[in-house]
């Protein structure tokens, strides 16, 4: 799989990455900005300000023409946004592309803020929050990076609360794209059945006019983990089920042996076969959804597993984690070459698959050319997932699997601290 990145003029990145046999295509303008990049008094004002790109640009001045705009080449429209970029998509036939640049640039590029649409939409995205707030499956993620980065933006929610959301006015969003929407701060990535010709010309056309200017002087403060004890977070709620996630200090984008790691999380919870799954829920009966997870930021990140649970099973599911993360680090739960060939090729397999589709293939090299020091193809990565030996995930395990380095959170309806942190020592 090729891809090709340019840069306009004025400093916009364009990464292509041509699909001759596909019909259709995905544009995605990116940000590299999120919640991180905020101030507390501010909080969620980039996933607000995402809602509003939403809401009308200078050629289509309300929601309903964008959405009829998207509509009437049967495309697909969204956004997301995260603790460091933002991005807006349109996926549609390629022979609608320069419709979906057209849009997008409108939207992303001169975005009306109207005071009474932003009073509106306080209402809305305060809705969204107390969604969240009833969703533990999802609340849980929020509440262990609160944990995990405490002290840090980083350990903000994306959506802000309702105050700060509260309290965000036009003249807000007006500083806050002035510090972070700039040429070079951004990206477009094109995937799917286009030239890399025409894709660049478009981008040409309709972000070659946006004004370059000196680089922004805001930087964040990078995260660095002075952990030296296990760290519990309790949120306290009436729930028929515990949701937890555990998780233990890890290494940021760029770390050296990523894939080792990707491997040792796949071993862990990596589908219906992995250990977690089979320890937890097929013979324990312990919980329904269990699985384990990477996340990682520039310059952090941490591996964790998540598991929702019957209530008065907590306390058990929790050890059986903990048994089976320190069993691979002190080897007495000893990884066998099977066991490694067939974490590998679920790793490959899901990227392979993941792939088939034009939005991911744009987010696959978009994420790498904003972030990371090196861009890999697929087939490179999957290179280095066959690198990867027994030995290599023993080390990792023993370097990560630490107590001083645990984090627990749980949302449950518990009141005593004390039973849960007893566990972690």
């Amino acid at each position: 799989m090729n891809y090709k990145v340019n840069k306009l003029k004025n400093g916009i990145k364009v990464l292509t990455v041509p699909m001759p046999s596909l019909e259709s295509v995905t544009v995605t303008v990116w940000v590299k900005t999120g919640s991180r990049n905020e101030d507390k008094k501010i909080n969620g004002i980039s996933h607000f300000l995402e809602h509003m790109v939403f809401k009308g640009g200078e050629k289509r001045p309300t929601a309903k023409l964008i959405s009829e705009a998207v509509d009437s080449i049967g495309g697909e429209f969204n956004a997301a946004t995260n603790k460091d970029w933002t991005n807006f998509y349109i996926k549609a036939r390629a022979q609608n592309l320069e419709t979906a640049f057209d849009v997008l640039s409108d939207m992303v590029l001169k975005p009306i803020l109207d005071n009474e649409e932003i009073e509106r939409e306080k209402g809305t995205i305060v809705q969204e929050l107390n969604m969240y707030e009833d969703t533990p499956m999802i609340k849980i993620g929020d509440v262990f990076e609160e944990l995990m980065f405490d002290g840090s933006s980083l350990g903000w929610d994306v959506g802000g609360v309702e105050k700060t959301v509260r309290n965000i006015m036009k003249n807000d969003f007006m500083r806050y794209r002035d510090i972070h929407y700039y040429p070079e701060n951004m990206l477009v990535s094109v995937s799917g059945g286009v030239s890399q010709k025409t894709a660049i010309n478009l981008a040409k056309k309709y972000f070659g006019n946006f004004k370059s200017r000196p680089k922004s002087k805001f930087k964040v403060t990078d995260f660095k983990p002075k952990q030296s004890k296990p760290q519990f977070r309790l949120k306290t709620k009436k729930n028929e089920q515990a949701h937890f996630i555990l998780g233990f200090v890890g290494d940021g984008r760029n770390y050296k042996n990523k894939y080792v790691q990707a491997v040792l999380s796949t071993i862990l919870g990596g589908g219906m076969s992995s250990r977690l799954f089979t320890e937890v829920r097929e013979r324990r009966g312990l919980a329904y959804s269990v699985r384990s997870l990477i996340d990682r930021y520039q310059e952090v990140g941490y591996i964790a597993c998540y598991a929702g649970v019957d209530t008065k099973k907590v306390e058990e599911a929790i050890t059986v984690v903990l048994n089976q993360h320190y069993g691979i680090a002190n080897k007495t739960l000893p990884i066998t070459e099977t066991e490694l060939s067939k974490s590998k090729e679920y790793l490959k397999g899901h990227l392979a698959l993941g792939l088939e589709d034009t939005g991911a293939v744009g987010e696959f090299f978009a994420f790498q050319e904003l972030f990371s020091d090196k861009v890999r193809t697929p087939e490179e990565v999957y290179k280095e997932i066959d690198k990867v030996t027994v030995n290599d995930v023993y080390k990792e395990a023993k370097r990560l699997f630490v107590p001083s380095h645990l984090n627990l959170a749980i949302i449950g309806p518990y009141t005593n601290e004390d039973k849960f942190k007893k566990l972690l020592k």
